[in-house]
């Protein structure tokens, strides 16, 4: 507005048209980005273009994380459909172009700032969740990692580049199902490093009996008695199926 010599309305004008012609995207309330000229067809660029500058223009801490991030580490098990980013705000999804950036919540983001990572990006650099980070939110929030046989498929790619003092340090910060979960997946891909590591961060915590698909246990196909593995305290209605796509 300064350069433009433009008052406020103005600027705002000007925005709408540059808007409705696929110039100028507008993914939150006076945050634009300009849309270069390849990405026009798209109707905005990728998420990666902007995400980090909008998330500082909110003043609020963030991550690109779970599947995307698993994709962002090399472990591409498949084409991931949803941007998925961690913050401590409740946002709705933003529909950017072709792309949908999805917000999951975490209230305490201190307490695993030592899992995000610097990544550069096309315009600067973005902050996305380490291997390790990434691995304990996949169990974390189920809603965005699908089946367990999907999440086990991820980890199997990615657990050669988690950091195992990381993944203990971190794991102090999540939930203990999170962890028996994500310990018996490590055993059964024979990532025993790993998974001895969670094991020790729980050897002196009470552990109860979980589901590892709690969505599996209200089917009526899974009417027969689980296994148990006493190690994890886990119950378990079927073997995990691996996609080695």
């Amino acid at each position: 507005m300064d350069a433009l010599e433009l008052g406020h309305g103005a600027f705002q004008d000007a925005a709408r048209r540059l808007t409705q012609k696929g110039y100028i995207f507008a993914p939150r309330r006076g945050f634009y980005v300009i849309t270069p000229t390849r990405f026009l067809k798209w109707g905005a660029p990728p998420p990666s273009f902007y995400i980090d500058a909008m998330m500082k223009h909110a003043g609020i801490p963030y991550y690109v994380g779970l599947q995307k991030a698993a994709e962002l580490s090399g472990a591409a098990h498949q084409a991931v459909m949803e941007f998925q980013v961690v913050t401590n705000r409740q946002w709705k999804p933003i529909k950017a172009g072709r792309s949908k950036i999805v917000f999951y919540y975490r209230k305490d983001m201190i307490a695993v700032e030592q899992g995000m990572e610097l990544r550069k990006t096309d315009t600067g650099s973005m902050r996305i969740s380490s291997p390790a980070l990434t691995a304990l939110d996949l169990l974390r929030y189920r809603q965005a990692s699908g089946s367990t046989d999907h999440v086990a498929s991820i980890l199997n790619e990615l657990a050669p580049r988690i950091d195992v003092q990381s993944l203990a340090s971190l794991a102090l910060s999540f939930e203990r199902t999170v962890v028996q979960r994500l310990g018996y997946i490590c055993d059964r891909l024979n990532f025993h490093d790993l998974a001895d590591a969670l094991e020790e961060m729980l050897a002196n915590q009470p552990k109860q009996w979980i589901e590892l698909d709690p969505n599996e246990r209200a089917s009526s196909i899974m009417a027969e008695e689980p296994q148990r593995d006493a190690r994890w305290h886990i119950m378990l209605r079927r073997p995990i199926e691996i996609d080695e796509q």
